[in-house]
């Protein structure tokens, strides 16, 4: 079932959007070779204390065996899709790092994510970050009242391989509200025209995964980090969005 936010609830999505808004660029601040991933998770930790929210991911249900995820961020290196358990690790000159984080406040979730540059990092590299990134935009251009979801999801997926990268398919976006995860499902990937009808007051997150090369993926030991099959390097973007009587109102994005 999806749920239409009133005005109010999607005024408290705001706040927990700024939130997380708030604490990835505290996180990009801070991002520079030496520092490890559970650093960046502290960082992470204390905005949200300062702003009296909690984290949207501790304690969350993984797979089947897995032990519920452990820290307020996921930080995942290079070939890491998604779900990058923080520990003592430490950035590296010419790393890639996806940091994807929710907050909630009042009962209600933000959710987005971003992935930075440690240092000087390849041309490739670079292009990979850039073109997730604007795939979210160019996806978004879709979120209007009347489309249907999978607009979103083809628009993503063109601009995407027309770069020659590939888009994650086994993981997606998804609606968001006073749970972390829930319906609709939002693909990076499909024909357009298909799925739930978008509307005015529909809160999705949209977070394209994009790979440089294959889309196909493996799940390490851990029951979390989701990592390339093939080693390739891999990026991901993501915002909480509110359909509207015109442009999509991004929540979770602070310049």
């Amino acid at each position: 079932m999806i749920l239409i936010k009133s005005s109010k609830e999607i005024e408290y999505m705001r706040e927990s959007g700024r939130i997380v808004g708030l604490a990835l660029n505290e996180i990009e601040k801070a991002i520079r070779p030496g520092i490890t991933t559970h650093e960046l998770d502290r960082i992470a930790n204390d905005v949200l204390k300062h702003e009296g929210a909690i984290p949207s991911f501790k304690g969350q249900e993984g797979f089947e065996g897995s032990d519920p995820y452990p820290a307020t961020i996921c930080a995942s290196v290079n070939n890491q899709v998604i779900h990058g358990i923080p520990d003592s690790y430490a950035l590296k000159e010419g790393d890639i790092i996806s940091i994807d984080m929710g907050a909630v406040k009042n009962g209600y979730h933000g959710d987005a994510a971003r992935t930075f540059a440690v240092g000087e990092i390849s041309k490739e590299a670079q292009k990979l970050i850039d073109v997730t990134r604007e795939s979210f935009f160019n996806g978004i251009k879709f979120a209007k009242v009347g489309n249907r979801v999978s607009d979103i999801s083809h628009a993503v997926q063109e601009y995407v391989e027309s770069f020659g990268f590939s888009v994650v398919r086994d993981f997606v976006g998804h609606g968001v509200g006073r749970e972390l995860h829930e319906e609709p499902e939002v693909p990076n990937f499909g024909r357009p025209g298909h799925g739930p009808r978008l509307e005015k007051g529909m809160v999705i997150a949209v977070e394209p995964m994009v790979n440089t090369g294959k889309y196909d993926i493996d799940i390490l030991n851990n029951g979390w980090t989701v990592v390339t099959k093939d080693g390739s390097l891999s990026a991901h973007y993501e915002n909480t969005i509110v359909i509207t009587d015109g442009e999509p109102e991004i929540l979770t994005l602070i310049k």
